[in-house]
């Protein structure tokens, strides 16, 4: 056999995540306890003009994105350390393939995880007005934007030289969620903060998310969003596959 599907290797980055239940769990449940952090210990005192549960959903189920792709980082970079790309490409496979079911297995956890953010949010209050349409235009755009980031991850994971420096490397992804309209109002913030806030690449999407899911105008919000996440998505696959051939030569 020459090749194997791309899809057969996203489900060996499965059995691995199932090997590793401690970071499974981790990246499932602390997107959860953030958010009822948030919901419970600050909302009372964060004034959004609507129940803040409603408010910080779409900004909760991005940051769970960013935890669960920070582990597809991991994985690419223990990949690179352990010898397994070898045996890969001695049955020609190519980087992208082997990249890309890093990335297919990320979008499955990121699904699952998100899932549960948007379960535990029901419980707690939060009613989503969405139409069919709109619903599906929200989690079309939250596939769009967990496949842009698992992409950045595994380009991070490329670039670390341990699976240790590789979580480190994604700290950013988990940070960008508060420095935007994820859980505060923009204009709350301190006025230096505002042109980085209203213009990084995570607000459009929550924006676009929190309108498509409570039946409001979203503008060309998703316009913006979607160009966000193709641009990370274009750029990340292609320092991916020189990274990825640099460092098999």
């Amino acid at each position: 056999m020459t090749t194997i599907p791309a899809l057969a290797l996203a489900g060996r980055s499965l059995r691995i995540s199932r090997r590793q239940p401690d970071a499974l769990i981790t990246a499932l449940m602390l997107p959860v306890m953030l958010m009822l952090i948030f919901v419970y210990f600050f909302g009372g005192a964060i004034d959004t003009g609507t129940q803040y549960v409603t408010y910080v959903v779409p900004g909760a189920m991005l940051l769970c994105a960013g935890f669960g792709a920070a582990s597809t980082a991991v994985s690419v970079a223990d990949d690179m350390k352990n010898g397994v790309i070898d045996r890969f490409r001695s049955r020609n496979i190519g980087g992208i393939p082997i990249l890309a079911a890093h990335v297919t297995a990320s979008v499955l956890r990121n699904l699952v995880s998100t899932t549960l953010v948007l379960a535990v949010a029901l419980a707690i209050g939060f009613r989503p007005q969405a139409s069919a349409p709109a619903f599906l235009a929200a989690a079309a755009l939250l596939v769009a934007y967990i496949t842009a980031i698992s992409w950045l991850a595994a380009t991070l994971g490329l670039l670390a030289k341990s699976p240790e420096a590789a979580g480190g490397f994604t700290f950013l992804m988990m940070f960008l969620p508060y420095p935007s309209s994820a859980f505060v109002p923009i204009d709350t913030m301190p006025s230096w903060l505002h042109g980085f806030a209203e213009h990084q690449p995570l607000t459009p999407v929550i924006e676009s998310l929190r309108a498509l899911l409570l039946d409001q105008p979203p503008g060309n919000a998703p316009w913006v969003a979607l160009t966000w996440c193709a641009a990370i998505a274009t750029v990340s696959m292609t320092l991916a596959a020189t990274l990825f051939n640099r460092r098999t030569r």
